[in-house]
């Protein structure tokens, strides 16, 4: 005799909905990131992931809901990674840890960094955890500010750390072709720190 329970109806609805609803995110995730918002349909979706559309609804609601149910997903995941970096009093070392940890993660899920990265609705509110992720990057340039050690204003230190960390993921994910040196983001944050953080006043 089993020592195992018996699966309940319960627990089979409950299985059956968790891979309905991981298998349409799953789809919707593939033709965002290779059709873009713009040429998303839930049309689509029903024929790619197989799945009626009222199943879809009955799942998520509505388009935007299930947009904003997919990238709230891998958003919290790119939140949690970064909160798991080590922190401390000092913000140009925060700097180093936490880029480099966006960076990598990036480049490690290249997937899901196009999908948290491609342009969404404008009219659609910001979600929360892409405010937290924001906080949490740009935590230590705010502090730089205002202990006055940013050589050019915030906006601008903030946009051409941006530039960095998105191109060195984007360089990554579409020339997979060219061996990229381990070291670049490294050094690259290196020489960024030292053009754009002033040295500590004593």
């Amino acid at each position: 005799m089993s020592s195992f329970p018996l699966e309940t109806a319960s627990d089979r609805r409950l299985r059956q909905r968790e891979k309905a609803r991981r298998t349409i995110l799953d789809a919707s995730e593939e033709m965002l990131v290779s059709d873009g918002y713009e040429h998303f349909s839930m049309r689509k979706l029903a024929a790619r992931c197989g799945y009626t559309a009222p199943t879809i609804y009955h799942y998520f609601g509505h388009k935007p809901g299930l947009l904003d149910t997919l990238v709230e997903l891998r958003m919290n995941q790119l939140v949690e990674e970064m909160r798991s970096v080590p922190v401390g009093s000092d913000p140009v070392a925060n700097v180093r840890q936490l880029f480099t940890a966006f960076a990598r993660w990036g480049i490690e899920n290249p997937t899901h960094y196009q999908l948290l990265t491609a342009r969404r609705d404008p009219d659609l509110a910001p979600l929360p955890s892409e405010q937290v992720a924001r906080e949490i990057l740009e935590g230590p340039i705010v502090q730089l500010a205002q202990q006055g050690r940013l050589a050019q204003n915030f906006e601008t230190t903030r946009q051409v750390f941006w530039a960095l960390l998105h191109g060195s993921v984007e360089l990554h994910r579409t020339r997979p072709d060219v061996e990229w040196s381990p070291q670049l983001i490294d050094v690259a944050l290196e020489a960024l720190i030292h053009g754009l953080v002033l040295p500590e006043s004593r």
